[in-house]
């Protein structure tokens, strides 16, 4: 009996255990891959720049990969991709024109784009990677050019929403293609997998518009320099800021690496408009009085070495901040950066800015949907299985009961955890066997070379410090010449603690003597009678686990 071929939908990395920014379609013994982003590292991951999902199942049936598509250019969508090609060069990435154009940069930067094979699309167009055919249907986001999928398999159409909102009034776009989704949905679909961002949120998203007539009203009020961070991919926003300045008859200063890529990308393709006589050098911005510049920037998340967090600390080189600037936070805390958007904010209140933020103040809405639009696209694709997506456990589950709400039965409505498999077909849908998955860590130019027992030693020494203990000894006897020497980074403060050391001192003196009389020689036996002693005392006195590490230098015998 010939077996059936299998539809199946993985989740392969995102927020906690479940699937956001990388969701593999398997159907026949072939593979599609949407989207390839990254995440940002939470407060626990010490030192660690990007988290990527773990793609080694992907390594192994690269042979059977047929194409990525993209669904826009935000950088949880798109950013592990020159990593990925690393890894997996040979294959064709499909997105629009504006999500290529960002992908060329990344590329172009990591000396990948040479061998890339990437193609544009637009919303509204159909492919054929048989035994696949996709349909590219026009939604709105927070980023021009974002696009749904409509999926087309022997076994049943898969419906890919990416992250979106229904914006009836969106900037500098049109809005989303609901007779596109609607015909998807009078077609037959067999799952939607769905943005679930903000299924915890009542009624609907508020347009662009809003926050438009708001930024408008701060840029007409204020006096002085305008300092507004946002995140550079944002690109409606980048164009509300361009506009309102304009209007107010300021120029505009950008500083952070990313945002002036994503501003000269965006303008060359044309989805950012404004006269070129607009931009000005931030070295030569100085010249300008107060009221004629407005500074665009990184730093909404309080990123470390981002412009305004730079600013905050009075330690960019080109900008320092003015008691009456007003400052624009145009955007909410990513979950687990709220503490170092809170220092930043209370420091340039103490230097002396006036600083607009928070969601109440209507200078930022979101790019995702809320429950009635997640409603709304629900009944229009009219699945017969539902896939929630795009967020954490709780998101999804309040998407699987909005989606009980609109008529799916519970028993068709999978929460899918990162690496299972869901197999899904007129007759039935099930999980089956499990992948191999997981977070692939990113530090510095090192990839996955950080792994949980490094992450533990860093927590180690953040919350602890270290002790480094030197002796010399003689290679033969065991015999001491010269230690143990103690010395204390991130500990405690070395001459205010003297009678702490010395005891240790004493403690690990006795413990190396006694290791002479056993004539104890190896390395590792002595390190063990090092540490275990001085672990105990430290604690026993200072209630801390700092790091201890042992260096231990031999000399020959006489």
């Amino acid at each position: 009996m010939i077996k059936k071929p299998e539809l199946s939908i993985i989740p392969l990395g995102g927020r906690g255990e479940i699937g956001n920014n990388m969701m593999l379609i398997e159907y026949n013994n072939e593979i599609l891959i949407l989207d390839c982003g990254i995440m940002f590292p939470t407060e626990d991951m010490l030192g660690i720049d990007l988290v990527m999902p773990d793609i080694s199942y992907l390594i192994k049936n690269k042979d059977r990969i047929k194409a990525m598509l993209i669904s826009h250019g935000h950088e949880d969508h798109i950013g592990a991709i020159p990593y990925f090609l690393r890894e997996i060069s040979n294959i064709p990435i499909y997105g629009t024109k504006l999500t290529i154009g960002m992908i060329k940069k990344k590329l172009e930067e990591n000396r990948l784009l040479k061998e890339a094979k990437l193609r544009e699309i637009s919303a509204g167009e159909e492919i054929s990677l048989n035994p696949f055919q996709i349909k590219f249907v026009k939604v709105n986001h927070s980023i021009p050019d974002a696009v749904a999928m409509g999926i087309k398999t022997p076994s049943g159409t898969i419906v890919y929403t990416g992250d979106f909102k229904f914006d009836q009034t969106p900037i500098n776009e049109e809005p989303t293609d609901f007779n596109g989704l609607t015909k998807l949905g009078e077609e037959g679909v067999l799952a939607l997998l769905s943005d679930s961002t903000n299924a915890e949120h009542k009624g609907y998203s508020i347009s662009e518009r809003v926050v438009e007539e708001n930024i408008n009203g701060i840029f007409e009020k204020a006096k002085g320099r305008i300092i507004v961070a946002t995140f550079s991919s944002h690109l409606d926003r980048l164009q509300q800021i361009i506009n309102a300045a304009y209007k107010t008859g300021r120029k505009i200063a950008i500083s952070g690496r990313s945002m002036i890529a994503n501003t000269k990308i965006a303008k060359e393709l044309g989805y950012l408009n404004f006269p070129d006589d607009m931009l000005v050098e931030i070295r030569k911005a100085n010249n300008l009085s107060d009221h004629k510049i407005v500074y665009m920037m990184t730093g909404s998340q309080g990123e470390t070495m981002a412009s305004l967090t730079r600013i905050a600390r009075g330690d960019h080189r080109q900008i320092n901040l003015h008691k009456g600037d007003t400052v624009l936070l145009s955007a909410t805390p990513i979950p687990g950066n709220e503490r170092s958007v809170g220092e930043t904010i209370n420091k340039l209140f103490e230097k002396g800015a006036k600083v607009i933020y928070g969601r109440e103040l209507d200078v930022h809405v979101s790019g995702h949907a809320y429950q009635e639009e997640l409603k709304m696209m629900i009944n229009m694709i009219k699945p017969k299985y539902f896939v929630p997506v795009h967020g954490e456990y709780r998101h999804l589950y309040h998407h699987s009961i909005l989606a009980q709400e609109v008529g799916i039965p519970e028993e068709n409505i999978f929460i899918a955890k990162n690496g299972s498999r869901l197999n899904v077909s007129e007759d039935k849908a099930y999980f089956a066997s499990s992948i191999s998955t997981g977070k692939v860590l990113i530090d510095g130019t090192g990839i996955g070379d950080v792994g949980n027992i490094v992450l533990r030693d860093r927590r180690i020494l953040s919350e602890h410090g270290i002790i480094i203990v030197v002796v010399t000894i003689e290679s033969k006897t065991g015999r001491v010449l010269a230690g143990p020497d103690i010395i204390s980074r991130g500990f405690v403060y070395m001459k205010e603690s003297q009678e702490l050391i010395e005891e240790a001192k004493s403690r690990l003196t006795k413990a190396l003597d006694e290791c002479q009389e056993k004539n104890i020689t190896d390395w590792s036996t002595l390190k063990t009678k090092i540490k275990d002693p001085l672990r105990d005392f430290i604690y026993n006195e200072t209630r801390r686990n700092p790091m201890i590490m042992p260096i231990i230098m031999e000399v020959p015998n006489k």
